[in-house]
């Protein structure tokens, strides 16, 4: 079976259709798209610290960080980068080979850049691979983070471009590609992608991996985030995501980007272990590991590590080291999946 090919053209068309398919054909198309890819007995493992928490200007209404709500959260500054660089070795030696930094900031401020700068020099001299989110950026402070040697840069689109004006008006959708851009020309990888659950469409969910698909080159890293209620906001009394289309929305994910990691995300705490099963068979293949995301929970490292062990899955080595290793272990899971084609059109022959 030839490996599916890369495409940036995808329609709306398209996409519906993919998400119309039946739920067990949608999964068995996605997990053979991921084993042409992927080991898909590995899931990336990342921890994601607050640096900066609270006080953000933008007005985001599913974020507890807004300064816009009152959601009962304490504010805190900026953190020391000696605390930074301990809260990264507790999650190296949990497990994490990704260390993901977010401060709540409309963008950096030029008095802060020289402290995150640090972080990351430091983070990366650990042996972790280095990821962070701190808003909007210029083409000056993208240089200076790709200088410093940050692998990623997470900038969520959060939802499709005809939805967005509804969740935020503080920040453009341009303005977000703008700076998915600026990262990419610097040759760092991107990480972005969006919540579920907001009182978005069907089509809305198309939209945003359309966004993302049709990028030039896609993020290496796609985080589908299931939205975290928080009293205060004003999505905290949004119905809550059908966990079969949530599921879909991960199948539709890997199909439309083959290569990239697909992040099962904010949200995981709700999720019980079947539904978590499920999300890794629809191609999810990236998770946040410890007790806490920004602000919110997040399942306790040695459930997780319960969970993988049930499952037969085994934390990914750091990245620039997965094809040496993995390559006999994908090349055995293309082989099983001819199998399973070859089984499955006999079956239904």
């Amino acid at each position: 079976m030839s490996a599916t090919a890369l495409r940036h053209d995808w329609t709306l068309a398209e996409v519906r259709a993919l998400f119309q398919q039946p739920f067990n054909d949608l999964l068995f198309q996605a997990q053979g798209v991921h084993r042409q890819h992927f080991d898909p007995n590995r899931v990336q493992v990342s921890t994601l610290l607050s640096i900066k928490t609270g006080a953000c200007p933008e007005d985001c209404k599913y974020c507890p960080q807004s300064g816009h709500y009152n959601t009962g959260l304490e504010k805190e500054k900026l953190m020391e980068v000696q605390k930074v660089l301990e809260a990264a070795a507790e999650a190296k030696a949990i497990g994490s080979t990704r260390f993901c930094m977010g401060a709540a900031w409309k963008h950096p401020s030029a008095k802060d850049m020289p402290y995150v700068l640090q972080m990351v020099q430091g983070v990366k001299a650990l042996g972790l691979e280095t990821c962070m989110t701190l808003g909007r950026l210029d083409q000056e402070q993208t240089r200076a983070l790709a200088d410093a040697g940050l692998d990623y840069y997470n900038h969520n689109l959060d939802t499709s471009p005809e939805f967005y004006g509804s969740i935020i008006t503080t920040r453009t959708y341009g303005e977000r590609l703008q700076t998915l851009a600026y990262v990419r020309e610097a040759g760092m990888k991107i990480c972005s992608g969006g919540i579920l659950g907001m009182g978005e469409s069907v089509d809305d969910r198309a939209g945003l991996l359309i966004q993302l698909a049709n990028l030039p080159e896609h993020p290496e890293s796609v985080p589908i985030n299931m939205l975290v209620k928080v009293q205060g906001t004003p999505l905290a009394e949004e119905k809550d995501v059908d966990p079969f289309d949530f599921i879909r929305t991960l199948a539709v994910a890997r199909i439309l980007m083959p290569k990239s990691h697909v992040r099962l995300s904010a949200g995981r705490e709700q999720m019980n272990e079947q539904m978590q099963s499920l999300a890794f068979l629809a191609g999810a293949n990236s998770i946040f590991y410890g007790e806490k995301l920004l602000t919110t929970g997040n399942p306790q490292a040695d459930k997780d590590m319960q969970l993988f062990a049930r499952l037969g899955i085994q934390p990914e080595a750091r990245e620039e080291h997965a094809d040496e290793v993995h390559q006999a272990a994908i090349e055995q899971a293309l082989v099983e999946q001819r199998n399973s084609e070859l089984f499955y059109d006999a079956a239904t022959a």
